[in-house]
């Protein structure tokens, strides 16, 4: 499966690369289990880490995954739990800084968005979340920066919350999953879905009717549009751009399929 030749500014991807089901039904049988990251990231063209998330990496491991993919690959780092997983998000200072300094600049144009993942209790306190938003660093070096909020308690879906996000440029995960408020409204200027709804008795574990649907949506916020049908908080307008880079991440759900959800995905696009 070829990565190239998707519309560009798109790019659709798994959660990680190590996953013992996988070798069952993504893996070539006799592949080396060393070999994964490079096998994985020429079928997809993206990958969220989520080991960023419950350990520290040394930069020679970021260096390692660079040296490993294609060159237009990307990696989305989910950002240390230490600094999301607390009372006051405006002590997290030192822990954002541990994390951005850990490496992850080794990654250097393949260093994507940086998901900053919130407990299901975290309800939205506007004081606390914007001093949070104040401490993210806008370059690592001389290179940008892009933040994701992952935010999973329903308080947050407000015109509050939306327009806090949007003055610092920070984008906000949409989700599929019922399990977490779903919101579309698009608070910069790139967009960034995670789709955990997954179903283990489907070939490719989204029906092709759903999968299609979402190559529209990927292709109208690629093109500057605001695809019809997803939910969204009233009278919020996106962050206005002629052209969008989208990431699309099929993970967590059946995870076993999220690879043949990616793949499928990426066939219709490039169809």
């Amino acid at each position: 499966m070829s990565s190239s030749k998707v519309t560009p500014g798109i790019r659709v991807g798994i959660g990680g690369w190590t996953f013992e089901p996988w070798r069952d039904n993504f893996y070539p049988a006799d592949l080396p289990q060393k070999q994964e990251l490079h096998y994985a990231s020429r079928q997809v063209t993206a990958i969220e880490v989520n080991g960023t998330y419950y350990s520290t990496m040394k930069p020679e491991s970021f260096r390692k995954w660079h040296d490993e993919t294609p060159e237009d690959f990307v990696f989305s780092l989910k950002a240390s739990r230490f600094a999301t997983n607390r009372k006051l998000l405006a002590g997290a200072g030192e822990s954002i800084t541990r994390f951005v300094e850990s490496g992850i600049g080794e990654l250097k144009n393949k260093l994507g968005p940086i998901v900053w993942q919130f407990m299901p209790t975290k309800a939205f306190e506007a004081e606390d979340f914007a001093a949070f938003l104040a401490l993210l660093p806008k370059k690592e070096g001389s290179r940008a920066l892009r933040h994701v909020m992952d935010v999973r308690h329903e308080s947050f879906m407000t015109p509050d919350y939306l327009a806090l996000a949007r003055r610092h440029g920070v984008a906000t995960v949409f989700t599929d999953s019922p399990k977490f408020p779903s919101f579309a409204n698009l608070t910069a200027d790139f967009a960034y879905a995670r789709l955990m709804n997954s179903d283990a008795k489907l070939k490719n574990g989204y029906a092709p009717k759903a999968l299609a649907a979402w190559a529209g949506h990927a292709q109208h916020w690629a093109e500057g549009g605001t695809p019809a049908g997803l939910p969204r908080v009233d009278g919020v307008d996106d962050v206005a751009a002629k052209t969008r880079e989208v990431f699309v991440f099929f993970i967590n759900g059946a995870k076993e399929k999220a690879p043949a959800a990616a793949g499928a995905l990426l066939a219709k696009l490039r169809g």
